[in-house]
């Protein structure tokens, strides 16, 4: 039976993060990047000026709303994950170093595409029976379209709940067990025996804590992501330029070898990744995976924002595409590509070659910073994909179904400290997979929308 469940998943699973499923999502950004006349390099600078300027702002949100400081915060930790450290060293290693420039193209293009997601998100909210904000695609779907579309709605309402306990949960309180062992074990601390007993520890302190935030409602989880957000960016950043620094006199190089491999892998990783699809695949997927743009999650968290303005808020879609994958993703592979530690093209890697990087400088106390860093990844994640959860489920079955969802949701941190996820990964993945197809269609049927507003928008600005 496990066999057969673990075959169909995979066949599903490499459909949807296939070639078919990655024309979509770069189709989708390419098709609104030309509407609105590539609006998220015409106006980056708008971008950027606006999104700095609000987010300077100390200013408190109305009842039921966070502020577009603490939305993009929380968008931001459910986003900023350990796959911006453990993924972009999967995707040098398989793919070579062109794959880090197919990244930064599937993330100029995911731009336009979270700007379209988030924009929709604000004008078709709506306020919920206990006065809260709510949002995103199943209700731009909901309200934005025709009622034969409305199925899609609650496809990826459905897709979202399975998907938050793996992708959101499980796989990264498992990163944080871990993590959490790899520090005590490096200095000697813990016992082989004890592992697991740590571990379970572990997994309840999170779940007691991770209740106690989402049970506080909105406002207590955006007092704590505007505040871990922030912190673990600059700490991660802070290390990462260190490193940088210190090899310099590599970084013309790398940046050319970044160029020559997008094109001919095979003449940078001396014809191990010989494939350029595989380049171009591996750095398109991880910049998908990275930013979430064309899954529409980040939405949800937008949604929430005390805002009257849905493409200023817009506008943050493009600032957190822009922070997660150009900066926090390309700082990542600088530390691995530049600190010349060995890289064994065409054999999987994760975060142990990413944190090698920084030991390689750094020393091996550096092991902490580092866990401590992927620590705050993961807890960030798992906070944002809780928001975005309860909102699926409220969707579904209305917001009384919102108590018990959060006591699973919180419990489900024991088992992902505790037992071997396997299987539980690989389908949580393919169940956040196809929260792209509805949300990507709502998307490309409401780009006429999405033009008009920002032509409006922009005529009162100028008027």
């Amino acid at each position: 039976m496990l066999s057969t469940i673990e075959a169909v998943n995979s066949v599903v699973n490499n459909f949807i993060w296939g070639v078919p499923a990655m024309i979509c999502i770069i189709g989708v950004g390419l098709y609104l990047s030309i509407r609105t006349r590539f609006l998220q390099i015409r106006k980056f600078p708008y971008a950027m000026k606006v999104t700095l300027g609000r987010m300077m702002k100390k200013k408190e949100a109305s009842d039921g709303a966070l502020t577009p400081f603490q939305a993009v915060c929380t968008a931001l930790a459910a986003t900023v994950g350990t796959g911006n450290v453990a993924g972009v060293a999967g995707a040098i290693a398989i793919g070579g170093p062109g794959a880090v420039f197919w990244m930064w193209v599937s993330a100029l293009l995911g731009m336009c595409t979270k700007f379209a997601e988030v924009t929709l998100a604000v004008h078709f909210r709506e306020t919920n029976a206990q006065g809260d904000l709510v949002g995103g695609p199943m209700y731009y779907i909901k309200n934005g379209l025709d009622k034969k579309w409305h199925f899609l709605a609650y496809l990826f309402a459905a897709f979202g709940v399975l998907a938050v306990f793996g992708t959101g949960n499980a796989t990264q309180v498992n990163t944080i067990t871990t993590a959490i062992d790899s520090a005590l074990s490096s200095f000697n601390v813990l016992p082989a025996d004890a592992v697991k007993l740590v571990n379970l520890i572990i997994g309840v302190a999170l779940a007691i804590i991770i209740a106690l935030i989402l049970i506080g409602g909105i406002k207590r989880i955006g007092n704590v992501t505007s505040k871990l957000v922030p912190f673990m960016a600059i700490m991660y950043i802070v290390l990462a330029l260190g490193v940088i620094f210190f090899h310099i006199k590599s970084v013309p190089a790398v940046f050319a070898s970044i160029i020559e491999g997008a094109f001919h892998p095979a003449s940078v990783t001396g014809g191990v990744v010989g494939s350029f699809f595989m380049s171009m695949k591996k750095g398109v997927s991880r910049g998908i995976f990275s930013n979430e743009a064309g899954l529409g999650t980040g939405s949800i968290a937008h949604a929430c924002a005390d805002t009257k303005k849905p493409v200023k808020q817009g506008f943050f879609g493009i600032f957190e595409v822009f922070v997660d994958t150009i900066i926090i993703c390309t700082m990542t592979a600088l530390v691995i590509l530049c600190s010349g530690v060995p890289v064994n093209y065409g054999e999987a890697a994760g975060a142990e070659l990413t944190i090698s990087g920084f030991t390689a400088v750094y020393g091996s106390w550096v092991s902490v910073f580092t866990a401590v860093a992927m620590c705050c990844f993961a807890f960030s994640t798992i906070i944002g994909w809780g928001l975005y959860g309860t909102r699926c489920i409220e969707f579904l079955f209305g917001s009384r179904s919102n108590m018990p969802f959060m006591v699973l949701y919180s419990l489900t941190a024991i088992v992902g400290a505790t037992m071997n996820l396997g299987l539980m990964w690989s389908i949580a993945e393919t169940f956040n997979g196809l929260m792209v197809i509805p949300n990507l269609i709502a998307v490309f049927l409401l780009s006429g929308v999405v033009v008009k507003m920002t032509k409006e928008y922009f005529a009162k600005e100028n008027g």
